[in-house]
């Protein structure tokens, strides 16, 4: 299974791409203490997580509690990788994936990085940025693991006008 994991993350805006995100892939988001903002569904649907009730979320209330819970191989997405993203093999389809992804202003505590540096990656990038859009990244990541696990079972097709529309131009949802 493929997860998503904010750490401590501060803009709802993020959030709520993530939350879509995850909705679109059947990923699970794990969402650890303090957030920069309340879950309450008027105030997040406002950030544009209008898929909160498609989204599988937790709450933690640290790192020491979600860790306590949730086993498999965490990879961590930090500019201070040394590996692409690409570098991993994330194909196995019954193994728990975590990508975890820190707070916007300052990351991943380098205490938890340096536990496990074999797994800190990094997106290949120019010297223009510090870093990427944190809802970005996230995609980037999931869609990897999605990639290299040949899209699981998620539709191939457009499920809403039919999967002939661009041939046909007919709307088979009316």
């Amino acid at each position: 299974m493929i997860n998503v994991v904010l750490f401590e993350p501060e803009i709802p805006g993020n959030t709520g791409n993530i939350m879509r995100t995850c909705a679109a892939t059947n990923t699970k988001l794990h969402l650890i203490k303090p957030l920069g903002f309340s879950l309450d569904e008027s105030y997040i649907k406002r950030s544009g997580a209008n898929y909160i009730k498609d989204c599988d979320y937790t709450v933690y209330e640290n790192f020491e509690d979600f860790k306590s819970k949730n086993k498999g191989t965490y990879y961590y997405l930090t500019r201070y990788g040394k590996k692409p993203h690409t570098s991993f093999d994330y194909s196995n389809k019954d193994e728990n994936i975590y990508f975890i992804f820190g707070k916007e202003s300052s990351g991943i505590p380098l205490d938890i990085l340096k536990e496990d540096l074999d797994h800190c990656l990094r997106i290949p990038m120019t010297n223009k940025v510090r870093a990427l859009n944190l809802s970005n990244c996230a995609a980037i990541l999931v869609y990897e693991a999605l990639r290299q696990q040949d899209y699981n079972d998620l539709l191939r097709t457009e499920p809403f006008k039919g999967e002939d529309y661009i041939e046909t131009g007919i709307d088979e949802s009316i």
